[in-house]
């Protein structure tokens, strides 16, 4: 299955990001990808997606990774809910404090 995702590009401590065309079997960081779709700069703000080109592998049936899918509502060339991408809170546990004799 083909997916329309993120992949990180840049140095340490100076995120950016290119949106890629890739099977969803490649790891993030294989490097290997299909088609480049667009670029994304968190730090200056930056998006420049190929909107026609998304929409093109999204009608030959790629998927849309759920932050690329929320990028696409904002952008409005996709209709529809943006997803919740953020993890989900667990609940603290209790640390049982060893009493040591002294």
């Amino acid at each position: 299955m083909l997916k329309i995702r993120l992949q990180r590009i840049g140095r340490k401590n100076d995120p950016s990001f290119r949106a890629v065309l890739t099977d969803s079997k490649n790891s993030t960081k294989s490097g290997k990808f299909l088609e480049i779709v667009g670029t994304y700069n968190p730090k200056a703000g930056e998006t420049n997606f190929k909107v026609d080109r998304i929409k093109y592998w999204v009608s030959k049936g790629a998927q849309l990774s759920d932050t690329m899918h929320n990028f696409m509502v904002h952008q409005k060339a996709v209709e529809g809910k943006k997803r919740n991408v953020l993890p989900k809170k667990k609940p603290t546990q209790k640390r049982k404090e060893l009493k040591t004799k002294k």
